[in-house]
């Protein structure tokens, strides 16, 4: 099993969730979060007043994938996120020992 950690774009979540969807992953978490890679933030302006904005807003996607469907499941976000232009994210693929459903016990890859 992989854990699948994606950094995205706010607004292709929905193209990211029906591409998992498709895939039939079955359980993600999608956490707000802020950063900035390459990019390094901008400026805007606010009522004539410019600032910085450093840390600009994200989505993580976390999700545990069978081994089996990892290259698709990346595959399938890649296609889903990317606009083609500076700051459209990461995914980070970590192996993950073991899993274990609460509710019934199930441990491995049935627990998923």
């Amino acid at each position: 099993m992989k854990w699948v950690t994606a950094i995205i774009k706010p607004f292709k979540l929905d193209e990211v969730r029906l591409a998992l969807s498709e895939l039939s992953v079955q359980g993600i978490t999608v956490t707000e979060v802020k950063g900035f890679g390459r990019q390094k933030g901008h400026t805007e302006l606010y009522r004539g007043a410019e600032y910085a904005v450093d840390f600009l807003p994200k989505l993580k996607i976390e999700a545990a994938i069978a081994d089996g469907v990892v290259d698709a499941v990346v595959e399938a976000i890649c296609k889903a996120a990317s606009t083609g232009k500076i700051g459209d994210g990461k995914i980070f693929i970590s192996s993950l020992n073991d899993a274990v459903r609460i509710r019934t016990g199930e441990t491995g890859e049935t627990a998923l």
